[in-house]
């Protein structure tokens, strides 16, 4: 059986940066564009970052990491309350499986994007009307369909509307992004492991 790669120095402080950046990447869109961070429709920019999980495995941690720090700190700015914490346990989880599908399709981008889309809007909106409805929202967006006893319309809404938000994250920012990055050192840095001398080995 394979060793597995410990968890160094140097990768915990890769988790941790891209923690960091998608975290505070999260929170200014939370800021500036308010519900379009959590909301209905959604467009949450950070989620181009998703595309570093191309480069480790170490973005799998790192960014549900991330989401789980900016999705708590929206307890407090978007006033979710403790519905909010729906969105820390399963928000956290569509973007730990996104970037683990877009890791194991590294090889292929165009399809390993489609991660963080498929998670997000299959995850997501089997939530999302409980914190609408918690919030004051009763009728789904667009809509004069009332969410009292349609969760099924909802979800299928939130689907949708999740889905185009988030592919366009991902295929209108996030490719790009990851073509950009591709011309940098960075990819070389963010695969780079610390090296463990051999046991004996202080040369």
């Amino acid at each position: 059986m394979a060793n597995r790669v410990p968890l160094s120095a140097g990768r915990m402080t890769r988790i941790a940066m891209i923690a960091a950046l998608y975290g505070a990447a999260t929170l200014v869109t939370m800021l500036f564009l308010g519900g379009l961070a959590w909301g209905p429709v959604q467009f949450r920019i950070s989620e181009a970052l998703c595309v570093l999980a191309l480069f480790t495995p170490d973005a799998i941690g790192g960014l549900a990491l991330g989401c789980a720090v900016a999705n708590t700190c929206n307890i407090v700015l978007g006033g979710t309350g403790t519905l909010g914490l729906l969105d820390v346990a399963f928000g956290t989880l569509a973007t730990a499986l996104g970037a683990w599908f877009t890791w194991h399709f590294r090889a292929k981008p165009a399809l390993a994007v489609a991660g963080p889309v498929i998670f997000n809007a299959l995850i997501v909106p089997a939530y999302l009307p409980l914190m609408l409805t918690g919030l004051g929202f009763y009728t789904i967006p667009f809509t004069s369909i009332s969410l009292d006893g349609a969760w099924g319309a909802m979800y299928l809404f939130g689907v949708a509307a999740t889905a185009l938000g988030e592919g366009v994250t991902m295929y209108c920012l996030g490719l790009p992004l990851a073509r950009a990055l591709k011309r940098t050192p960075l990819p070389g840095l963010l695969a780079s492991d610390d090296v463990v001398p051999a046991q004996g080995d202080r040369s």
